[in-house]
């Protein structure tokens, strides 16, 4: 079965691939198409509504059912910052500068209270009627520093056990990951769903 997957970003696609590929789905995006999407706006206010209004976007436009998700960091010394505003959390928007934004919110931090979690909310849309959602989360702490080359986002700063996300190979990071979690349950429920 194809679905239409909600997202620009390429590092996402390929860990959403490398997780629903067992189930016998074909994952398509945007650029599978010979027309370019309207832009989403998201202007939810939590991580659900984000992904409802990507995954219903989507699967409008594209004919197909959709998977969506809106993920984010929530930094407790920050009262939940940068929340549903992570991918813009500086001014340039980029990885580097919300990192940086992010420790330099956190200078004054110590150790013990630099707890956040990353959250994962999953829409899986087949019609106005028809969609549910499942949600992942992951506990750590934030790094006074970058750690690692790999991953994306806030991966090098997000420190679960001993190691960063960033310093965690693929399959490390899906076992323990906020998307991770969410992908499995969304997983469990499609294969209730699609019998």
């Amino acid at each position: 079965m194809d679905f239409i997957l909600a997202t620009k970003n390429p590092n996402k696609l390929k860990e959403m691939q490398r997780i629903l590929m067992p189930l016998g789905i074909s994952v398509k995006c945007e650029a599978d198409f010979d027309f370019p999407f309207d832009e989403v706006e998201e202007n939810g206010t939590t991580f659900e509504e984000n992904a409802l209004l990507k995954a219903r976007s989507a699967s409008v436009q594209s004919g197909l059912p959709a998977i969506a998700d809106d993920s984010g960091l929530c930094v407790d010394a920050l009262d939940g910052e940068p929340g549903v505003y992570s991918a813009r959390y500086s001014d340039e928007g980029t990885d580097e500068a919300n990192n940086i934004k992010l420790l330099s919110r956190l200078s004054d931090v110590e150790d013990d209270m630099r707890t956040a979690r990353f959250v994962c909310s999953v829409c899986c849309y087949f019609s106005e009627d028809n969609y549910f959602f499942v949600n992942g989360k992951c506990e750590g702490k934030i790094a006074k520093e970058a750690h690692g080359n790999g991953g994306f986002g806030y991966d090098p700063l997000f420190i679960v056990g001993d190691l960063s996300f960033a310093e965690m190979t693929a399959e490390q990071k899906d076992e323990c990951s906020h998307r991770g979690e969410a992908m499995r349950l969304l997983c469990d429920k499609l294969k209730e769903v699609l019998k």
